[in-house]
């Protein structure tokens, strides 16, 4: 059973970027990236029991016929606005560790905290798209020193957090901080999140971080990639909670959920697809197992589809693997909310995977 462990906590990976369900021109509801809609998505998730909100930082999109992601929501602007139309959910902003000094965002997420009642996380980016970062007249380090600086943009963050004020010191390559003071403080760190999947990545998250997030080609694959993030974070004293990222999506049959994806694959938008897939594996190759039309239906989110009962049963099994959250990639972000409430989450509590009650009634 999966009382013994705690309860799985449910997320949605947000619609702040255009097309983001998809590298595809099928798309079954208008775009979602505006702002009202991402508040009525929030406002929904929360209504029902989710407990995160994920967004992706993109600067430009990756072209093709959809430009994927070529329009975006900023993300500390868009946290702030909505934690402000919210009460309970947590939320995350994605942050380019390149692009912002530390000093600047450990007072932004202090703020965030502030305004929310300690609802604000942060997601680090230690590097990724040449292009975006051309745009600035910036050029990415090797890879490596990414996660060296990375590592030094943490230790600045917590020690602004929680240093008595003015005690706060810091001299990297990177950065110089003297006398650093930044108030208010948050009565407790912000909790830090990092997507990296290279060997310089996973060591800082074990050793600094307190989510990984994770990306995994298939279900059964995922249980070895958190055993060896808590092997890890338990070598250096240290736990880290999981995330993942599964596109869900489900029908009346499997057949009818595969018809689907297969409508999906169809119009894939084949150069936005091979430019993603080429970003995320600059550096790392960490994709190499991931196919076109797997990127293609949720950008490399693994397949969670089927029927309510069989998704029911693909989270548990992530669960079981040692997945503490899912950061899910809906098809029609707003409507699939309310459905998964009413559709999937029953199935869930009856599993165990979440707490009875978790969700409230479907509005």
């Amino acid at each position: 059973m999966h009382s013994a462990r705690q309860a799985l906590e449910l997320g949605l990976f947000m619609p702040n970027c255009s097309n983001m369900s998809s590298i595809s021109t099928y798309r079954v509801v208008a775009d979602e990236w505006p702002f009202e809609t991402n508040r009525q998505i929030a406002q929904a998730a929360e209504a029902v029991g989710f407990d995160l909100l994920f967004p992706v930082s993109r600067w430009r999109g990756f072209g093709g016929e959809t430009d994927y992601l070529g329009t975006s929501l900023e993300t500390l602007t868009w946290a702030s606005a909505l934690l402000a139309q919210t009460t309970r959910i947590r939320i995350f902003s994605t942050v380019h560790v390149p692009l912002f000094h530390p000093v600047v965002v450990a007072k932004m997420g202090a703020t965030l905290d502030h305004l929310s009642g300690g609802r604000w996380g942060i997601n680090l980016v230690s590097g990724w798209s040449a292009e975006e970062f051309a745009m600035m007249g910036m050029e990415l380090l090797p890879h490596a020193e990414r996660y060296q600086r990375t590592a030094a943009f943490i230790e600045i963050l917590r020690g602004l957090w929680t240093a008595p004020p003015g005690t706060f010191d810091h001299v990297s390559p990177w950065y110089r901080v003297e006398n650093g003071v930044s108030l208010p403080q948050p009565p407790r760190p912000p909790p830090i999140a990092n997507a990296g999947t290279s060997e310089d990545a996973k060591a800082m998250t074990a050793q600094l971080c307190d989510w990984a997030f994770i990306s995994t080609p298939s279900i059964d694959a995922a249980a070895p990639i958190v055993a060896d993030i808590r092997a890890r974070a338990a070598a250096c004293g240290r736990q880290v909670r999981s995330a993942a990222f599964p596109f869900v999506l489900w029908r009346d049959s499997a057949d009818e959920a595969e018809a689907e994806i297969a409508r999906i694959v169809a119009h894939k938008d084949t150069v936005a697809a091979q430019n993603w897939l080429d970003g995320l594996n600059l550096g790392s190759g960490s994709f190499d197992s991931f196919t076109l039309d797997m990127l293609t239906v949720g950008a490399g989110a693994v397949h969670v589809t089927g029927t309510a009962r069989d998704v029911a049963e693909k989270l548990a099994a992530l669960h079981a693997g040692g997945i503490d959250a899912v950061l899910m990639v809906f098809q029609a972000y707003h409507a699939d909310t309310l459905r998964f409430a009413r559709e999937v989450m029953p199935l869930l509590r009856e599993m165990g995977v979440i707490a009875p009650g978790a969700s409230a009634p479907a509005r």
